[in-house]
């Protein structure tokens, strides 16, 4: 479906789920295009901003918090190690474990992947429908509750 068709769609008659998940796509198919030149991609980044956002966590914390398999972070984890942004050492007080952290390149990339995602969201809050702080709380809110309500189950 093309922009303008998508713009004539009532925006009351499409499920909420339904355009957080266009967002997201094209949040991701953007960040991809303009990462590439940091040899990162978008999930990448996010593990960068969780290992950036902590500074002593392990791949499963980071599986976790991304909602990801552990096998799919251990190679990213990997490759982004091969690229030397971020380094692993063994966990002393669980020697099974590797506690992951950036190399002084890993934040260098995240300062310079963060502009990149300064830029996309600039160009989306531009014409100020909403404000961008109204939404991310708004948002926050209901992820607090869709993660609850599995939880519950």
């Amino acid at each position: 479906m093309s922009v303008e068709e998508f713009k004539k769609i009532d925006a009351t008659k499409l499920p909420i789920g339904k355009l957080i998940a266009i967002i997201s796509k094209n949040q991701t198919l953007y960040l991809n295009r303009h990462l590439e030149d940091f040899n990162i991609n978008a999930s990448q980044l996010h593990f960068l901003f969780e290992i950036s956002h902590q500074k002593e966590i392990n791949q499963e914390q980071i599986a976790s918090r991304c909602n990801i398999d552990k096998g799919a972070v251990a190679r990213s984890i990997r490759k982004l190690e091969e690229n030397g942004l971020v380094k692993r050492q063994i966990d002393n007080n669980n020697r099974r474990q590797n506690i992951i952290s950036l190399t002084s390149k890993g934040e260098e990339t995240l300062k310079k992947a963060i502009k990149q995602l300064d830029d996309w969201e600039e160009y989306v809050f531009n014409d100020n429908l909403i404000k961008k702080e109204d939404l991310q709380k708004s948002l926050k809110e209901i992820a607090i509750k869709s993660i609850e309500v599995n939880e519950g189950e």
